[in-house]
C-alpha cells in the first residue's frame, strides 16, 4: 500500500526525527508503528547511523505487528526485519540474521544483554508500550527494566523512542520510570524516592497500606517538565468519532451465594461445599470475591475450582442473542472463566498466538472470540470482525481494558471505513466488588485523561 500520512502522522514523524530521545503518546489505532518506521527510514536516508534498531514490545506485537507493518507499506518494503522470539535456538538464529530492525519481547531483554555483553549493537532502541518500563528503579524494580537501564544512557544507544497510548494508566506515579529512560532523571528527579517526595503525599490506606496522592501542584509541574520530549496525539482531535454505546448489565447473585459472599467479605473465611477457603490479606480476599462474582471460586493452590452460579453466563447469553448473529468479543479474567465459557458456548474460539485465529475473526467466521485483556491488547487489529465487546469479568488494570476495547474501538472502526458504533457490555454482579473495580478504574482514568489533554501540542 502507498502511505499517505495524515497531518498528525507527519507531526509525529517530525517529532521522532527531531528528538534523539523522546516519547510519542498517541491514541490506540493512530499509526504509531508506521510513523516510527517512517521516521527511522527517513533518518537512515539522511545517512544517520541508526540501524540496526531494536524494537522491544509485547510478544505478540514483536512477533507479528512490526513485521506486518513493514510488509504492508510500499515505502518500507526495503527494510529487513528479524523477530528475536521463540526458543533459544530461534532467538540465536534471529540475532545472527542480517537485518535493519530486530524485534523482541520485554522478557528477553536480560537474555539479549547477557549475550551481547559490552558489544551492544543497536544504536536505536524503541520501547513499544513503554508503560512496561514504569517499574524501573535505580536499585530495584522489574528485571527487564533494569536490563535496559544498564545500557540506555551509554554511548552505544544514540536514539531511544518510547511509544504508548496510555502513559499513566495508574496515575502520575507511572511517569518517573519512563521519563528516566529519556533523560536519566533530569526532568523528574534522579531517583524515584526524590520524585515521590517532591510531588506526592503518603496517606494511610486500608489494611495497613499507604497510598500516594499527588500534591496540588504535581499535575501542572510534571507535564510542564516533560512537554519538550513527549508529543501527545489524541484521536478525538483528528477523527469524527462516535462515543461507544456502553451498557451495564447488573446481575443478582443467587441468595445463598450472596450470603456466602457477605460472610467472606466480613470474616475472610467461607465453607464452600466442604472446601474451607480463607483469605490472609485484602488482596487475596478481593480476588476470591471477584471469582465469586464471575461464578467459580478456586479452592486450593493446585488450580481446582468450584462453580457457584451461572448468573453472568446467562447475561452473556442474552448479549449474544441480542447481537443476532453479529460476532461478539468476550473479555474474561480467570482460567475458570474460560473453561466455563467454552462449555457454555461450544462455538466460541479462544484468541491464541495463531494468525489464522485473527484472520478467521476478521473474516466473520468466529461468532464468539474469548480473549484475556492482557494478551489481546497491544497491536492487534480486530475491527473487521465486529464492533461488540462484552466484559464477563473485571480487573483493576485500566490500560488492559482500554487496549482490548480499542482492538475493535471507534478509532479503528473509523480508520477501516466502518460507519458503525462500538457496543460495550459490562456484566456486573450487583452490590459487589465488581462495582468497586469499575469505579476505581474510572478514578484512575481521570488522572491520565487530564495529563494527556494538558500535554497536547497542536501542529502549527
Amino acid at each position: 500500500m502507498r502511505f499517505s500520512p495524515r497531518a498528525y502522522q507527519l507531526q509525529a514523524i517530525d517529532h521522532l526525527a527531531a528528538h534523539p530521545r523522546c516519547a510519542l503518546w498517541a491514541g490506540m489505532g493512530m499509526g504509531k508503528t508506521v510513523s516510527t518506521l517512517t521516521a527511522l527510514d527517513t533518518l537512515a536516508l539522511a545517512e544517520e547511523d541508526i540501524f540496526p534498531a531494536l524494537v522491544i514490545a509485547p510478544l505478540r506485537v514483536a512477533r507479528s505487528t512490526w513485521p506486518a507493518e513493514i510488509g504492508k507499506w510500499a515505502h518500507l518494503r526495503h527494510l529487513r526485519i528479524s523477530p528475536i522470539v521463540g526458543d533459544q535456538r530461534s532467538r540465536k538464529s534471529a540475532m545472527s540474521t542480517q537485518a535493519d530492525i530486530y524485534t523482541t519481547n520485554y522478557e528477553q531483554l536480560p537474555w539479549i544483554l547477557e549475550r551481547v555483553g559490552d558489544r551492544w549493537p543497536y544504536p536505536t532502541v524503541v520501547a513499544d508500550e513503554s508503560t512496561k518500563l514504569k517499574g524501573f528503579r535505580l536499585r530495584q524494580g522489574t528485571q527487564r527494566a533494569r536490563a535496559l537501564g544498564r545500557i540506555a544512557h551509554t554511548e552505544r544507544v544514540k536514539r531511544l523512542i518510547e511509544l504508548t497510548g496510555t502513559p499513566a494508566p495508574n496515575g502520575l506515579i507511572d511517569l518517573w520510570g519512563q521519563a528516566w529512560f529519556l533523560d536519566a532523571g533530569q526532568r523528574l528527579g534522579r531517583t524515584f524516592d526524590g520524585f515521590r517526595q517532591r510531588w506526592f503525599q503518603a496517606i494511610p490506606g486500608g489494611e495497613g497500606y499507604q497510598q500516594l496522592r499527588p500534591l496540588a501542584n504535581a499535575q501542572a509541574e510534571i507535564q510542564l517538565r516533560l512537554r519538550d520530549l513527549c508529543l501527545t496525539l489524541d484521536p478525538r482531535d483528528h477523527f469524527d468519532l462516535r462515543a461507544p454505546i456502553c451498557t451495564t448489565l447488573r446481575v443478582d447473585l443467587p441468595p445463598k451465594i450472596l450470603r456466602t459472599y457477605r460472610q467472606f467479605e466480613r470474616e475472610m473465611f467461607m465453607d464452600l461445599e466442604g472446601n474451607k477457603i480463607e483469605a490472609f490479606n485484602a488482596a487475596s480476599r478481593t480476588i476470591k470475591c471477584l471469582q465469586m462474582c464471575n461464578g467459580a471460586v478456586y479452592t486450593d493452590d493446585a488450580g481446582n475450582w468450584t462453580e457457584v452460579h451461572d448468573a453472568k453466563i446467562d447475561a452473556l447469553a442474552e448479549v449474544v442473542e441480542e447481537a443476532a448473529g453479529a460476532p461478539v468479543l468476550v473479555a474474561y479474567h480467570f482460567k475458570s472463566d474460560l473453561a466455563r465459557l467454552q462449555k457454555a458456548f461450544p462455538k466460541a474460539r479462544v484468541l491464541d498466538v495463531e494468525s489464522s485465529t485473527i484472520e478467521d475473526w476478521n473474516a466473520g467466521k468466529i461468532p464468539i472470540l474469548l480473549a484475556h485483556p492482557a494478551s489481546a491488547g497491544h497491536g492487534l487489529n480486530l475491527q473487521d470482525g465486529g464492533n461488540i465487546i462484552a466484559f464477563f469479568g473485571h480487573w483493576w488494570n485500566l490500560e488492559e481494558r482500554d487496549q482490548i476495547i480499542e482492538r475493535i474501538g471507534p478509532v479503528r472502526q473509523a480508520q477501516a471505513g466502518y460507519d458503525r458504533p462500538v457496543f460495550i457490555y459490562d456484566i456486573v454482579a450487583a452490590d459487589t466488588v465488581d462495582e468497586l473495580v469499575m469505579a476505581r478504574r474510572e478514578s484512575k482514568r481521570s488522572v491520565q485523561d487530564i495529563l494527556l489533554e494538558a500535554m497536547k501540542r497542536k501542529g502549527k
